[in-house]
């Protein structure tokens, strides 16, 4: 089967535009994004400027935020009960 027809069948009684958990135009959307960054931005300053964050005050924010990524999301606060 074939991404377009896949993606045709996906759509089958839901609302036009609506395209579910595996949007096909937010993936090409991204994947164009990406090509487009790693083509044109310079990305050995980008690694250079990683690599002095990591060495300097930043790193311990930074493996706090790699940790916490890890775990994956939080869940939700519980909310105070209404009286």
């Amino acid at each position: 089967m074939s991404r377009q027809q896949d993606n045709a069948g996906a759509t089958q009684g839901k609302p036009e535009g609506v395209e579910g958990e595996g949007s096909y135009t937010g993936t090409r959307r991204y994947d164009e994004h990406v090509k487009k960054h790693a083509q044109t931005a310079d990305t050995e300053e980008l690694g250079r400027q990683a690599k002095r964050a990591l060495e300097g005050d930043e790193r311990a924010e930074l493996e706090e935020a790699e940790q916490r990524a890890k775990r994956g999301p939080m869940p939700p606060k519980p909310q105070p009960s209404q009286r």
